[in-house]
């Protein structure tokens, strides 16, 4: 019997890219086959993808952002690329699709619909974005990574968990070095790209760190490509060793070795952080959709996981209170870290796909 294909339809982000892939992982390993539907913007997202995963590129657009001139013909895209999906599910029929959010997953889902498909979105934050809520009534199932999840009224959430890369399970509940009188290493992510704010501030915390404790600080700094001059510049400046890139590729290598993370909340971060358990000072993104980065940060400030910090009260004297606060006491870094692991979920590829088998005929 010829194995059984799965869609998976993702935006053009890390945040919704990084849980699908994880799920491709999976489904290959259970002998399906696994194609990938997004846009130009999220085909550079998919290089991590096996390569057994097909790629398919469809046109879609938002009615949200580009003008007047592109939110009069994003509709037209929009149709174009339900036409485009409906004709290759004709050729290559899907046993089930699977949406994790943003506009590139519009034309699948809206095809799947149409042509009577099992179908599933999985929304990885704790404020569901547009497109999911669009279609939320209109699925099979609809699985959450955050919990609790602001649903549509009268929609049901299965709480499975944000997916993880293999990397990342590699290094589940990695034993936590609690931080002591040797090197000491910080991590700053701020999403896909990094976050300026971060660039702005971390490098003049760490600064006033005192000498000692700055001295044994290896910072890890994932900043914008237009930052990275001027935050390796004050790293330098301040005498703190600091490996600033525009994007890292080992982030859980690096998430491993830490013994503090600075981070935007966006749930893909936040799923690498309890997976393998480490400290946290998350600052969640201001004008995220709904606020939905807070809403992610809920359970870790809740737990003692991690300190959350609204990026409008940010500074970087108390940044440079949080990070001493928390390098100098090896118990509370060792708490934080425990209570961390406590709300990874490592099986949530797992989880994601038993839904997919009870949908599937």
């Amino acid at each position: 019997m010829a194995p059984r294909l799965a869609l998976i339809a993702a935006g053009g982000t890390g945040g919704h890219m990084f849980p699908a892939q994880s799920l491709a992982e999976l489904l290959l390993a259970e002998g399906w086959r696994v194609k990938l539907s997004t846009d130009d913007r999220g085909a550079r997202y998919a290089g991590g993808f096996p390569d057994a995963v097909e790629r398919v590129v469809v046109p879609s657009a938002t009615t949200a952002r580009g003008g007047v001139i592109g939110k009069l013909t994003a509709p037209l895209k929009i149709a174009a690329g339900v036409m485009a999906a409906r004709a290759d599910f004709r050729r290559d029929r899907p046993s089930v699709v699977v949406g994790f959010g943003g506009y590139p997953t519009i034309p699948a889902l809206s095809a799947a619909f149409t042509m009577r498909l099992p179908r599933l979105v999985h929304e990885q934050n704790g404020v569901m974005g547009r497109v999911n809520r669009i279609f939320a009534a209109r699925v099979n199932r609809v699985a959450c990574g955050t919990w609790p999840t602001d649903l549509p009224a009268g929609v049901e959430g299965v709480h499975t968990g944000n997916p993880v890369r293999a990397a990342v399970l590699d290094r589940a509940a990695a034993t936590y070095a609690a931080p002591g009188l040797g090197v000491l290493h910080l991590l700053v992510i701020g999403g896909s790209q990094g976050a300026r704010v971060l660039s702005d501030v971390v490098p003049a915390a760490t600064a006033a760190l005192p000498d000692d404790l700055r001295a044994r600080l290896r910072v890890s700094h994932q900043a914008r490509a237009e930052d990275a001059d001027r935050v390796t510049d004050a790293y330098a400046r301040s005498g703190v060793t600091a490996d600033v890139q525009p994007f890292f590729t080992d982030v859980p290598q690096r998430l491993a070795q830490a013994q503090l993370v600075v981070s935007r909340s966006g749930a893909s971060s936040i799923a690498d952080i309890t997976v393998i358990g480490r400290p946290a000072i998350l600052i969640p993104y201001a004008a995220a959709t709904g606020d939905h980065q807070t809403a992610n940060a809920r359970a870790l400030a809740r737990s003692g996981a991690a300190l959350v910090r609204p990026e409008s009260g940010l500074d970087a004297g108390s940044l440079t209170r949080d990070i001493l606060a928390i390098l100098t006491d090896p118990a509370r870094a060792s708490g934080m870290a425990a209570a961390a692991l406590e709300l990874g979920r490592p099986d949530a590829a797992r989880r994601l796909y038993d839904l997919i088998t009870e949908i599937v005929p």
